[in-house]
């Protein structure tokens, strides 16, 4: 069977024609697939579907699903109640007290703290499916992994998070930064050393009305 990836970005479709042989890379969005109708037996968005306007991705979706199709949504990351998270958040909370380094400056953990932690900026893991759109009622299950990261790891995975992604670019460099020095100061991974972080998956399927 053919595997379709639809990717707006140039970049990314490059990325993905390298790492994915075999598969064939469109230049779309999810509101607009160059496919023709009823021609793919199911659809899949990881870490992706908060990126699209729901409605229309829905309707364009169900165009080019086979009836009884599935759409799979997924979101994926660090669990927000995992212990290191719940560390990282207890000290974090401390230094933003404080306010000050050791040497006299702005911690920077408050700013910090706010977007890794913050709800209002966490995008929404729910797979929504309102009246009107081909589709069933959606299903769900949550899995839950841990995986050992070292201090390189956990930043390149702080520069997948959306919002850090939307940042200005010199406001993300301050972020991150301060994020490896945090690592480092207050929870000593640094180098090889690594510490076990709990990853979430929410899981979702809703099937196209036949």
């Amino acid at each position: 069977d053919e595997v379709i990836a639809v990717e707006p970005d140039d970049r990314m479709r490059s990325v993905l024609s390298e790492e994915v042989p075999g598969s064939r890379v469109v230049k779309g969005h999810g509101e607009s697939m160059p496919l023709p109708d009823s021609s793919v037996d199911a659809v899949l968005a990881s870490s992706s579907w908060h990126w699209m306007d729901p409605v229309p991705t829905l309707h364009e979706v169900g165009r080019v699903l086979v009836p009884g199709g599935p759409l799979g949504a997924l979101w994926s990351g660090p669990d927000p109640e995992s212990p290191f998270l719940a560390q990282a958040r207890a000290l974090l909370a401390g230094q933003s007290a404080d306010g000050t380094r050791d040497d006299g400056g702005d911690s920077g953990a408050g700013e910090l703290s706010g977007l890794i932690m913050g709800d209002a900026l966490r995008p929404s893991s729910t797979l929504e499916i309102p009246d009107g759109v081909p589709f069933e009622r959606p299903e769900s299950n949550v899995f839950t992994w841990d995986v050992a990261l070292n201090a390189d790891e956990l930043i390149g995975l702080l520069g997948t998070f959306s919002w850090i992604i939307t940042m200005p670019e010199e406001r993300q460099t301050r972020v991150i930064a301060e994020a490896r020095r945090l690592l480092s100061e207050l929870l000593g991974v640094e180098g090889e050393v690594t510490v076990d972080v709990t990853f979430r998956a929410e899981a979702w399927r809703a099937r196209r009305l036949g």
